[in-house]
């Protein structure tokens, strides 16, 4: 299995297919196998590149606390090295905002962004911000991960026919490093690109299910600040749209690198 040593740190990485680069970045607690469904379909046409962030999947954990702006340069790193001219990002939620920073700090490394439900400012602005993270710190910290990983299958995965996705989380979820996912959740908490989104001219898809957990105006509040960049609406979806729906995400995706590689 390849992986590469940035600062001091294995990190996983897997590479498919032909054409065009384009990168998949998972989500917190997640890993490059939640992109399986999108693999078999672009890597027919694209040279599909994913990475498991540290403290995820199997790259090492390294030394903490963590940033999304760390999480950015390693990305970074990764893309001169292998991709080899611009690449399509694809960021799920963490990933987008690892996406978006990347977007913010190293544009001339990215053809095309894709953002999937995923916000540009996480810091804790109420009560509300507040009781959810140290809800969640906690909720880790007292039950484990396999334990909060039930708890999340059932909030993501509601349907009665998604049992095979609700365990499929669970145990996946059960082998995430638990201080790693801290350090990934303070990162996110910590971490905003508000004040440079009208900075980021890069041809931008923002991608939000109906069903999302950050609300579809939030997404159009960002799309209004980006000179380049458009919306799509999933219906009938949660927050891991790519496993949930995988058909109708890799089609909103599909139309729109096909339009930018048109241009």
């Amino acid at each position: 299995m390849p992986y590469d040593t940035v600062d001091d740190t294995r990190l996983h990485y897997t590479e498919r297919g032909r054409g065009a680069p384009l990168l998949f970045v998972h989500g917190l607690g997640s890993s490059s196998r939640d992109w399986a469904a999108q693999v078999d379909d672009f890597a027919k046409r694209y040279r599909v590149l994913r990475v498991d962030l540290r403290g995820h999947g199997r790259s090492e954990r390294g030394e903490g606390p963590y940033s999304i702006a760390q999480f950015a340069r390693e990305v970074a790193v990764l893309l001169r090295k292998h991709a080899h001219e611009p690449a399509h990002v694809v960021g799920l939620s963490m990933g987008g905002m690892v996406a978006l920073e990347l977007a913010a700090s190293a544009p001339r490394l990215l053809r095309s962004l894709v953002v999937v439900n995923s916000v540009a400012d996480m810091r804790l602005h109420s009560w509300r911000d507040v009781w959810f993270y140290v809800s969640r710190r906690l909720a880790v910290q007292a039950l484990g991960m396999r334990r909060v990983g039930r708890l999340l299958a059932r909030q993501l995965f509601v349907k009665p026919d998604q049992g095979a996705l609700r365990r499929t989380l669970v145990e996946r979820w059960a082998g995430t490093d638990k201080q790693a996912y801290l350090w990934s959740m303070d990162a996110i908490m910590r971490w905003s690109v508000a004040d440079r989104l009208p900075r980021i001219d890069t041809p931008t898809l923002l991608v939000s299910s109906d069903e999302d957990y950050t609300p579809v105006a939030e997404k159009r509040k960002m799309k209004a600040q980006m000179p380049r960049a458009e919306l799509a609406v999933v219906h009938d979806a949660r927050h891991a749209l790519p496993v949930e729906r995988p058909e109708a995400f890799n089609a909103v995706v599909d139309d729109f690198l096909r339009r930018v590689e048109e241009r």
